[in-house]
C-alpha cells in the first residue's frame, strides 16, 4: 500500500499521515518507521522543531534520517512494516541542490523506492508541500525546482493507492485504495 500526502506549510498533513501510518502498522503488523528526510544541523529553531516533531510523533517509531538517499534507507526497513517519508519537498531542494545527482536520477530512485516498498510489502507513507499554488515564479531556480517537485508529485500520486490533501486539518481524498477518484 502506498499513500502520497499532500498540503500547505502547518495544513495537518504530518499528523494525519502519523495517523494512516499508525492504522496500518495497527492492521498489518511490523515495524513502524519514520524516514526524515531534513537534515537535523541547523540553527536553534529548527533543532527545536525536529524535536516538538518527535514528542508529537510518540513512542513506537524506528527514526531513520536520509536526505537523500531513500533506497539506503529503504533497505533498513523490515519487510511487512510502515514507512513514513516526510518530506518529498525537503527531499527533491536536497536531491537539486546539495546531491550531485541529476533529476533524472532522482526520479528513478523515486521509482525505485515506490517499486521495492511493494515488492517488500512495506506500506509507505508519503508526505509533501503544495507549494506551487500560487503565480508562476519569476526566478529560473524556484521554477526549476518546482517543475521537479510536481513531476515528482504527478509520479508518486499516479503509483499510489490513496491520494489525500490536507487543508486547515481536514483530509480531502482524491483517489482511494481501490483506484477510483473519490
Amino acid at each position: 500500500m502506498i499513500a502520497f500526502i499532500s498540503g500547505g506549510a502547518r495544513s495537518g498533513k504530518s499528523t494525519h499521515a502519523e495517523a494512516l501510518a499508525r492504522r496500518w502498522q495497527a492492521e498489518r503488523g511490523g515495524a513502524r518507521y519514520y524516514l526524515a528526510t531534513a537534515r537535523s544541523g541547523g540553527d536553534g529553531e529548527w533543532q527545536a522543531r525536529i524535536g516538538r516533531h518527535r514528542q508529537a510523533r510518540g513512542e513506537g517509531w524506528i527514526t531513520l534520517e536520509e536526505p537523500v538517499g531513500l533506497i539506503a534507507a529503504l533497505e533498513r526497513v523490515e519487510p511487512g512494516s510502515t514507512l513514513l517519508l516526510d518530506c518529498l519537498t525537503l527531499w527533491a531542494s536536497q536531491l537539486l541542490y546539495s546531491s550531485e545527482l541529476a533529476e533524472a536520477q532522482g526520479i528513478a530512485m523515486l521509482e525505485r523506492l515506490l517499486s521495492e516498498a511493494r515488492r517488500r510489502d512495506v506500506a509507505l507513507v508519503i508526505v509533501s508541500n503544495d507549494v506551487n499554488e500560487g503565480m508562476p515564479p519569476e526566478d529560473a531556480e524556484v521554477w526549476r525546482y518546482l517543475a521537479f517537485l510536481q513531476r515528482v508529485h504527478c509520479l508518486v500520486a499516479q503509483e499510489a493507492d490513496e491520494v489525500i490533501q490536507v487543508m486547515a486539518g481536514l483530509p480531502l481524498v482524491w483517489k482511494r485504495r481501490d483506484g477510483e477518484p473519490s
